[in-house]
């Protein structure tokens, strides 16, 4: 078992701003409103939720590939979150996941990459975090 932290600290009423930090020390970033729902500098709770869980699918993917005989050369997941500010309300609606990868070894098809991408979307330990929002979808594209 391993236990991993993150840290919010927030200064100040709503139109204040705050810091987004982990225990290793890998990420102390400043968000806000702005940063959050207009665009403006800094990082937001649904952009780390997304990089935590293309991290996350990846490693996942990865070791499924791997343990059915394929070499992974390389796979780059992007997953973007979809917020509704639902009247003040916010609501993650979506979670739309792209995963490319390239990967040779053990006869594999773009349909054996389909098949797989599918299992990690479903495993991966963010994904079942994730479950609780309402549509998650998944693009994979398979390079031999």
């Amino acid at each position: 078992m391993a236990d991993h932290k993150g840290t919010a600290v927030w200064n100040g009423d709503i139109k204040g701003s705050g810091t987004l930090s982990t225990e290793s020390g890998a990420l102390n970033a400043p968000y806000s409103v702005g940063s959050r729902f207009e665009g403006k500098q800094g990082t937001n709770p649904e952009e780390l939720i997304g990089a935590a869980h293309a991290g996350c699918y990846t490693m996942y993917l990865t070791s499924v590939l791997t343990k059915h005989g394929h070499s992974v050369q390389n796979i780059k997941t992007t997953s973007t979150v979809t917020m509704n500010p639902n009247n003040g309300h916010p609501v993650i609606e979506h979670i739309h996941v792209s995963t490319e990868g390239h990967v040779t070894g053990g006869n594999i098809t773009a349909d054996d990459f389909q098949k797989h991408a599918e299992d990690a979307k479903e495993n991966c330990p963010v994904s079942k975090v994730l479950s609780a929002v309402p549509k998650m979808t998944l693009e994979a594209k398979f390079v031999g």
